[in-house]
């Protein structure tokens, strides 16, 4: 078996979308002074569809998330001419080629994502052409469900946020996590704005649902170093990315200042990147997308390192690739779901751009034994919504 074609795809929203929301998320724009919406260049547009073709007409299927056009313009001129005319089980061999043909440019971010495109196609490939979910061909089943985590609660008004949190209780689910709205540049009024919703949410949730707390690299070292003492009382099951990726040293200091875990890595990418993270202490919770990170083969060898350093591994953004790894994984005790109230051209446009994804129950979600490879198709009733590049 042969790989005869790659093919890229950009699927740009052209629907209705929610409106920016004042304060709804810090985020690292928010230090500066003109920030206007300051998640515009966080959100994503569209996404990019990956089709890994091979000469018995079989085709996996990945996706790319970040800036979307431009992984694939990597994918059609430097990608594809690397893979095409390989056989789709060479998974390391052909990561290695990409990886080593683009390091001059893509060891991190856009690079690294189109790559992660490919190679997510070529797992999917490799399950189906073995009639096996991708879960089974990384080491089966290492828990009969997956528990996970409401993602959503974004910085609102008090009462909106607590009505939100309870109907997260209702489905069942045992565990959620909010957004901070403000950070450095909101004084001491926005620190106090950030408890009381704090506070609001856990009043709703008890002690007995986890809580955490994500703040998208929206404040400094300084700032976090204020607020972490007094969210303790809260006991959140971890404050996610308080300082920008790039700042190491700084998840370290704080993760060594808190007793509350520190987590990051969804701006981080292969496994010499988390080697970094787990070497400084640097986090408590690793956070890796796997349509960023490198794809599955990167993914899987940074479970295998977390293991054995002891650190647990909860994807972000839930989603079809992350959710096998979870299932075949110890290091993962549990997964990441957004729940679909809109569209916000976020990571809940994944939901719109492709199907198959279970539905959590009761807060669990389950992977099917019988379907092969990740289960994921193309949303045929939402195309039309999409202005697609071919």
């Amino acid at each position: 078996m042969k790989i005869t074609r790659v093919r890229a795809r950009v699927f740009e929203w052209k629907g209705e979308t929610v409106p920016p929301m004042p304060h709804f998320c810090t985020n690292a724009m928010d230090e500066l002074w003109d920030k206007g919406d300051s998640m515009d260049t966080f959100r994503f547009h569209g996404w990019t569809a990956v089709e890994v073709e091979t000469d018995s007409g079989l085709v996996g299927l990945g996706n790319v998330a970040l800036a979307p056009r431009v992984a694939k313009t990597i994918i059609d001129h430097y990608l594809a001419p690397l893979v095409i005319g390989q056989d789709p089980f060479d998974y390391e061999y052909l990561w290695q080629r990409m990886y080593r043909a683009t390091l001059a440019w893509g060891r991190k971010g856009i690079g690294m994502a189109a790559i992660s495109g490919v190679d997510i196609a070529l797992w999917d490939l490799m399950g189906k052409a073995s009639g096996q979910p991708v879960f089974k061909l990384l080491g089966g089943r290492t828990k009969e469900k997956i528990p996970c985590y409401a993602s959503k609660l974004y910085s609102r008004d008090l009462a909106s946020m607590q009505q939100e949190a309870q109907s997260y209780l209702d489905q069942g689910f045992k565990a959620m996590k909010m957004r901070c709205g403000y950070g450095p540049n909101d004084g001491p009024e926005g620190m106090r704005a950030n408890l009381d919703r704090v506070a609001a949410v856990r009043e709703v949730i008890g002690e007995e649902v986890d809580l955490m707390i994500d703040c998208y690299m929206g404040w400094n070292l300084d700032y976090a170093k204020r607020m972490l003492p007094r969210l303790e009382r809260f006991q959140p099951r971890w404050v996610e990315e308080p300082v920008i990726a790039d700042d190491i040293d700084g998840y370290a200091e704080l993760n060594r200042l808190t007793s509350i875990p520190i987590s990051g890595g969804e701006h981080e990418f292969t496994h010499y990147g988390f080697r970094q993270l787990l070497e400084k202490r640097a986090v408590a919770v690793i956070q890796y997308d796997t349509n960023r990170v490198g794809g599955i083969t990167a993914a899987r060898k940074i479970n295998a390192l977390a293991e054995a350093f002891c650190v647990p591994v909860i994807p972000h953004a839930g989603q079809m690739h992350n959710y096998h790894l979870t299932m075949a994984s110890l290091a993962s005790p549990m997964a990441e779901f957004f729940p679909v109230h809109d569209v916000e051209i976020g990571n809940e446009l994944f939901y719109y751009l492709f199907e198959g994804d279970p539905a959590p129950v009761d807060g669990l979600l389950d992977l099917d034994d019988a379907t092969p490879g990740l289960g994921l198709t193309l949303n045929q009733h939402y195309l039309e919504q999409f202005h697609i590049i071919e």
